[in-house]
């Protein structure tokens, strides 16, 4: 289904909020090599997947992001908001989860100085009247909003 937009209507790309997300992400794209020489030592530790290349193709991601695979199946992920000076970690629930989650919060904290871990009674509050790509209206978080759609899709 397509949707019209009638000539001169202001759609979503005219907001001030998405030029404050493309303003972000354009500081991103600017500081990334902080962001990769981070997840470069982390993956000589562990190996690790970072999402972020979008951000450095381009895209607009509000976060710079990254999964840790801890298991076959089950993955740590982790992301460093553009927007204002805070991170997540993603936890699946697993004993192995913890050193590594305490780890990555340190090598958070080391290299982005100042920045904050948005606690889970905070990050899962429903924003309501937000419709993005990857969630319905109503049903965004704020760790989605802060950190993108990846959040919600950390375990296959």
């Amino acid at each position: 289904m397509r949707i019209y937009v009638p000539p001169g209507e202001p759609v979503y790309e005219d907001t001030e909020e998405h030029g404050r997300l493309v303003e972000a992400a354009n500081r991103g794209r600017a500081a990334y090599p902080t962001w990769e020489a981070m997840i470069h030592r982390m993956y000589e530790r562990y190996g690790l997947h970072n999402e972020s290349l979008n951000l450095f193709a381009g895209g607009i991601d509000p976060a710079y992001s990254a999964r840790i695979w801890l298991t076959e199946k089950t993955a740590l992920s982790f992301h460093v908001s553009l927007l204002g000076p805070y991170y997540g970690i993603h936890l699946p629930g697993i004993p192995e989860e913890e050193p590594v989650a305490r780890e990555v919060a340190r090598e958070i904290e080391a290299t982005y100085p100042g920045y904050q871990p948005i606690p889970p009674e905070i990050g899962n509050e429903l924003v309501p009247d937000v419709d993005m790509y990857w969630s319905l209206m109503g049903k965004a978080t704020i760790y989605v909003c802060l950190f993108s759609g990846v959040w919600t899709s950390v375990n296959p």
